[in-house]
């Protein structure tokens, strides 16, 4: 069989660029309106994408005057996403920094079972002092303990997963047998950072456990990411630098003793779409005319770890920047977007422009026509396996995707025309269902 993308939808709340909330077609409120990720729920599910992904963390992003701040809940609103659709997989990202295995694992089982295996979770150790004071420290954990505890985290929650064994529910009500205890296994787990001894009070879910997406492209991140992910967020600038990223995953990955075919590698892509090429530069321009340059600078001096005042904007960054060893918040994203300035010799006003869209993701102007071509490209030279579509300003650039991309697509034979029949998420993206690592004697991923 021919391979077949896999796209996901990134909704954040009225687009990924920061000035999508101040054109005249956005609604400023539409972060806490259910209507309206029903709506970009239902218009991706038209365009047969594998699932959509919601962005989280556990504190207030940027600042309430620079754009929308502040979202629902995404295990909340993916459960009521759940109700509104029938086959896009509902992927939530959630903290193993600020989080316990055995609520998390619920948590996901739950949706896993209310929305009959469609359910993922975006796996993130959450950098950034703001998250770390609202949950008692002084200072977020060290880059290299974020991971350990990640990867304890995980191991206790597919513990929890596979607690319960398919057939333990009997339900034999001649007998007054409901479930069978001897396929009840406590993880009993004593470690570093978790101490968990009961079985999950939920029963394993259809797909065994959700489908573990992530997303740090740090040295940790791509060794935690060959254990135990199955689909990788990323964000790469050029195909070079993407292709180069994809083996290296795929290499790790089965070094790690996993197929690499287990593992699907989607970089982020903002579509800026238009009829024509000229269109579809002038709508990129109409988006970065919007930006407050103040904010972005704002922003840039806390990424770049910079005192106020540091950055001109109509200058280039400063020499003797920390390098990445220096960084224990988001290593790999602080690296792109140094040597993205560096590179193509951006003033700090350009950078923020790049970034408005994107925050470091490949932004793209130009035709329908044109956005496929780019995707394809990707898609058939090694440098990924789909794609994260993130759409500058929403509901309109999803629409514009859907009614103009996919077609493209569809055509060319790179995407599906209908789901065919129910599959959970990770059938849908060619995965295996997990086998009980009770039952086996193998640890779960390995």
């Amino acid at each position: 069989m021919p391979r077949k993308l896999h796209l996901n939808a990134f909704l954040m709340n009225t687009g990924h660029h920061e000035a999508s909330w101040r054109l005249p077609e956005s609604d400023p409120y539409a972060h806490v309106s259910l209507e309206h990720y029903v709506r970009l729920a239902r218009t991706a599910e038209r365009g047969t994408f594998d699932s959509l992904f919601l962005a989280d963390g556990p504190q207030l992003w940027n600042t309430v005057a620079q754009r929308p701040a502040g979202a629902l809940e995404p295990l909340t609103l993916l459960t009521a996403l759940a109700t509104a659709t029938e086959h896009i997989g509902l992927i939530a990202t959630a903290s193993t920094s600020y989080n316990s295995p055995y609520n998390l694992a619920r948590k996901f089982a739950s949706l896993d079972i209310i929305s009959g295996g469609r359910a993922g979770w975006n796996v993130v150790t959450t950098a950034g002092a703001e998250a770390a004071r609202n949950f008692g420290l002084d200072a977020e954990p060290a880059h290299a303990e974020r991971y350990a505890r990640a990867a304890e985290f995980l191991d206790v929650a597919l513990k929890l997963w596979d607690s319960w064994e398919d057939d333990t529910i009997v339900a034999d009500k001649a007998a007054g047998v409901w479930g069978d205890d001897a396929k009840i296994h406590p993880p009993r787990h004593q470690g570093t950072y978790f101490s968990v001894e009961g079985a999950l009070n939920v029963p394993r879910g259809p797909q065994g456990y959700p489908l573990l997406v992530q997303a740090g492209s740090s040295e940790d991140g791509k060794r935690f990411a060959a254990r135990y992910a199955e689909a990788v967020f990323t964000a790469q600038q050029t195909l070079a630098d993407a292709q180069d990223f994809y083996a290296d995953l795929k290499a790790r990955t089965a070094a790690a003793g996993r197929d690499p075919e287990h593992l699907k590698v989607l970089p982020g892509i903002v579509p800026v779409i238009g009829s024509t090429e000229a269109e579809a530069l002038a709508r990129e321009r109409q988006l970065e005319d919007h930006i407050v340059h103040e904010h972005g600078v704002r922003r840039l001096e806390e990424l770049l770890r910079l005192g106020p005042g540091s950055l001109a904007l109509d200058a280039e960054l400063p020499d003797g920047l920390p390098s990445e060893d220096a960084i224990e918040g988001a290593k790999s994203r602080y690296t792109l977007i140094v040597e993205l300035a560096r590179r193509e010799r951006l003033t700090v006003r350009q950078l923020i422009g790049r970034l408005g869209g994107g925050r470091g993701h490949l932004t793209f102007a130009g035709t329908p026509e044109q956005v496929a071509d780019t995707i394809e490209r990707w898609f058939s030279l090694g440098a990924a396996d789909g794609f994260n579509i993130m759409p500058p300003v929403l509901p309109s650039g999803l629409d514009t995707f859907v009614d103009h991309v996919v077609p493209i697509l569809r055509a060319r034979g790179l995407l599906r025309t209908e789901y065919g029949p129910r599959q959970t998420l990770r059938e849908r993206y060619g995965l295996p269902r997990p086998a009980n690592q009770h039952l086996t004697g193998v640890p779960a991923l390995v």
